[in-house]
């Protein structure tokens, strides 16, 4: 959607069609209400992570969580977003869904039990925000996306040392490969702040994504703008009652520069027992996350990132 905000007019008259039909679709957000028609727009976006491995003890067989949990809020007068993030390792209620009879868990272990829907109604559940419309992003499809632009240019506040690949980047602005890019978006163990660091990876990810796209020429090279609304379409999943042609068309005068990020407010972390096994939670900081929630239903979230100036790196 980032891309076709970029005054890609062309483009949006001609992905109907073609790459609209290759969207997946499903009922993410059920009887969750929708805002009024006169009220501004909000989207949860998921993104779900089907590794198994690496902490996926007590959450689920599989394997598959959100390790992405943000809410993108769109300004009432379509001039701008402002999208934020909620720690995945958040300790929180998630209602009962099947073999799951409800109770305290990590958020990202939602999606384990009850896929997209069950994360969607837990996000509404604590957060109260009316949504137009979700989606969920496989980012296993990342390297994909940086591929089809040929790679991109992302900054970083935080010196440090890759997990993955142990490469070493200064604080500072570096050109990421495609595998890069994709383990920025996982990293976390070499970080200040933990899930909070990886938050802010991600972050990074998608606005030099944003910028790849929309100032580089390529979406007026035919060849990559097809690589790359293609990946993104493999990688997508979005509610059954989301029109993607009209949506384009309403925000494709929208100023990316414009684009603000957050993270809900954290009190810090705890090791607790899940299922019998060792975790380690994120508490929210449950009156700052609802004075954040009420910004965006209230459409006043300049002002609360006024007073609430995130850090360029976060701790815990």
């Amino acid at each position: 959607m980032a891309v076709l905000a970029g005054g890609a007019l062309a483009i949006v008259e001609g992905i109907s069609a073609y790459y609209i039909d290759k969207i997946e679709t499903e009922d993410i957000l059920g009887d969750i209400p929708a805002p009024e028609p006169d009220e501004p727009m909000n989207f949860l976006v998921l993104g779900s992570d089907s590794r198994s491995g690496e902490d996926t003890q007590s959450l689920d067989e599989t394997g598959s969580r959100s390790d992405v949990i943000m809410i993108v809020h769109i300004k009432a007068d379509l001039s701008g977003a402002f999208v934020a993030s909620i720690p995945r390792d958040s300790y929180v209620e998630i209602p009962a869904y099947g073999d799951w009879g409800g109770g305290m868990n990590k958020i990202n272990a939602a999606l384990s039990y009850g896929g997209a829907s069950l994360t969607a109604k837990t996000v509404y559940n604590i957060a109260q925000i009316p949504f137009t419309g979700a989606m969920l992003i496989n980012f296993d499809g990342v390297q994909n996306m940086v591929e089809a632009v040929g790679g991109i240019r992302a900054c970083t506040a935080e010196a440090f040392e890759s997990s993955f690949n142990h490469i070493w980047y200064n604080s500072g602005c570096h050109d990421l490969t495609p595998q890069e890019a994709e383990f920025w978006t996982r990293e976390r163990y070499n970080l200040q702040g933990s899930d909070l660091g990886r938050i802010k990876k991600q972050q990074e990810i998608i606005k030099g994504l944003m910028e790849k796209v929309t100032t580089t020429g390529v979406l007026t090279d035919p060849g990559k703008i097809d690589a790359f609304l293609t990946a993104v379409a493999a990688a997508l999943t979005v509610d059954e009652s989301m029109n993607l042609r009209d949506l384009a068309f309403e925000l494709k005068d929208m100023n990316l520069d414009n684009v603000r990020f957050a993270t809900a407010p954290v009190l810090g972390t705890e090791d607790i027992m899940i299922g019998g096994v060792p975790n380690n939670v994120v508490n929210l900081d449950v009156p700052g996350t609802r004075e954040l929630f009420d910004a965006i239903r209230n459409d006043t979230t300049d002002q609360w990132l006024a007073a609430h100036p995130q850090p360029e790196i976060p701790t815990l």
